[in-house]
């Protein structure tokens, strides 16, 4: 039997697009005499399509191109993901399914048996759980037919009860399938790899994992479809953050060896900044292509943040189709000026200098009476930031640029920044990047040329909204503070063991009493590109109105 792999960038509710492409890429199989092509999850609909699943019409949509794309299936077989309706009168409506098509019909559905409802995952909100477990029948083989998750319990501390492929053992299968909608984060693409290997190594079977690639909003997926042999080889792997497609023979697969070196953590540690390096641009490229915006405008303060999002802007998008905008206040630097002007030749893109100062005395002027014997503080500084806020937006309607947001991760855990000023935008770039971080990739994109310069990298940080400030005068050490955050925010580690971790106990207080203070503004920033296994937006549920420190 050949099998073809198609790794393919959806877009969600685009059924004619999605259709059309799983068509072409089933008459491309024909001529290439494959047997049997396999698609990803969801792939008719696009993943994840949260509560367009509560509408009827699209689910008849769902049910109108899986028909559409069975009449093709003649000559060849196919495995495509898509919603299904539930035909019995309990349970949920829907389940997530996989539909095996071949004479021109649907031959065999197989439903999702686990359904994960953690971090930016919430199917069970849409789904029913499986509990029919049959292999399908094609050429004489029999196919163990799994979605995702259905692998995925492999861990010591295990959240389901039932595990599918042990039942699906009992019917003597002869190749694993599963079809996926894995997004990436860091280190993702290794503890696939190691389920994948667990699960051909417990039950002795090939497996042929097909994954989605491509941005939706926040959620980027990565791809890395492949093909691992009964003794948990990996044979094949596609392309990472590019569509793909591939066959195999599976006679070849029951027998070869593995021709690539075997995956290991030093070289996911080694790639990692490069990594997302491509996620960015590629979330940044989808969110444009399939929003149908073309060009950008972000704010360029002369820091590392908006110069690292005007770099990567530059790269996804083209410099003619982003400017950079410079706001000068009376507390700007002249080195923030020239370094940012510096920055927008370097990057041959453009740039705009729209002083306020004359907009910050007006405004002054404007509240003299309402701030009567009062001194200045951090009122008049976030007026600077909410006028840089006002004309950029000014720019994006007049223009219609999509605003990006420059915060980043470790600022947004805290609460540094203003809301409705610097925190504003239609996307999040990099706030999924602790401040560390973000120099770590700045130094990437430098790695040939100096692009971001040098004295952006070198400065000390500072918002510069009064004389001399420093975000050193606000907030700890970025170096101990991102330690502090990580722990929290991904590890999910308490004040108790954190202190046990070493961190001083009044810094610990002080800083979760920042986190956990600011959700309310972290609950009005624009979608952010997820590259972490814990992002601010789906992933991170935390209400806005407690008090836990």
């Amino acid at each position: 039997m050949k099998i073809a792999l198609s790794q393919l960038n959806f877009h969600i509710g685009n059924f004619e697009s999605n259709t059309s492409m799983i068509i072409a890429n089933i008459e491309r199989a024909k001529k290439e005499q494959v047997d049997l092509i396999i698609f990803p999850e969801l792939a008719v609909c696009g993943y994840p399509p949260l509560d367009f699943l509560e509408v009827k019409d699209f689910i008849a949509q769902c049910e109108k191109h899986i028909t559409e794309i069975a009449l093709h299936c003649k000559g060849i077989a196919a495995i495509v993901g898509a919603p299904r309706v539930n035909p019995e009168v309990e349970g949920k409506y829907l389940y997530n399914s996989a539909f095996l098509m071949y004479d021109g019909d649907v031959q065999g559905i197989t439903d999702k048996t686990l359904l994960p409802n953690y971090d930016v995952f919430d199917e069970y909100r849409y789904f029913e759980s499986n509990r029919r477990f049959e292999v399908l029948h094609y050429q004489g083989k029999k196919i163990a037919l799994t979605i995702c998750e259905d692998l995925w319990d492999v861990e010591d501390d295990l959240m389901y009860v039932r595990w599918p492929m042990d039942e699906l053992m009992k019917q003597s299968p002869d190749v694993i399938v599963n079809i996926a909608a894995s997004p990436f984060s860091e280190n993702h693409a290794l503890n696939r790899k190691k389920v994948l290997q667990h699960n051909a190594l417990k039950y002795h079977l090939p497996i042929f994992y097909v994954n989605h690639v491509g941005a939706q909003t926040e959620l980027i997926f990565d791809g890395g479809s492949m093909v691992m042999n009964r003794e948990g080889k990996l044979l094949c792997e596609l392309n990472y953050f590019e569509e793909d497609f591939r066959t195999f023979e599976l006679d070849w697969v029951n027998t070869a060896k593995s021709f690539q070196i075997d995956a290991d953590e030093k070289m996911f540690t080694e790639n990692g900044v490069e990594r997302i390096h491509k996620a960015i641009l590629l979330g940044i490229k989808n969110y444009f292509s399939k929003q149908g915006f073309t060009k950008a405008i972000l704010g360029l303060s002369g820091g590392v943040d908006s110069a690292l999002v005007y770099a990567l802007a530059v790269q996804a998008l083209g410099a003619e189709n982003v400017l950079g905008v410079l706001m000068p206040s009376p507390y700007s630097s002249d080195h923030s000026i020239d370094d940012s002007i510096a920055l927008a030749k370097n990057l041959n893109s453009n740039y705009s200098i729209l002083p306020i100062s004359d907009a910050f005395e007006v405004v002054k002027k404007t509240l003299t009476k309402e701030f009567e014997n009062t001194q200045e503080n951090v009122a008049e500084e976030n007026i600077q930031s909410r006028l840089r806020g006002l004309l950029l937006m000014a720019m994006s309607n007049k223009f219609g640029h999509i605003l990006l947001n420059t915060s980043n991760k470790s600022e947004l855990a805290v609460g540094y920044g203003t809301l409705y000023g610097d925190m504003c935008g239609g996307l999040s770039i990099i706030g999924d990047l602790y401040k560390t971080k973000v120099y770590e990739l700045c130094a990437y994109i430098n790695r040939y040329e100096e692009i971001i310069p040098k004295n952006i990298l070198t400065k000390e940080p500072s918002a510069e909204l009064r004389p001399d400030q420093k975000d050193s005068d606000s907030l700890p050490d970025y170096a101990i503070l991102d330690q502090i955050l990580f722990a929290y925010i991904e590890k999910q580690q308490g004040p108790e063991s954190l202190i046990k971790m070493g961190f001083d106990e009044t810094l610990i207080h002080r800083v979760l009493k920042m986190v956990n203070t600011n959700e309310y503004k972290r609950f009005q920033t624009p979608p952010i590109l997820r590259v972490t296994t814990k992002a601010f937006g789906l992933g991170r549920r935390m209400p806005i109105v407690g008090r836990y420190w």
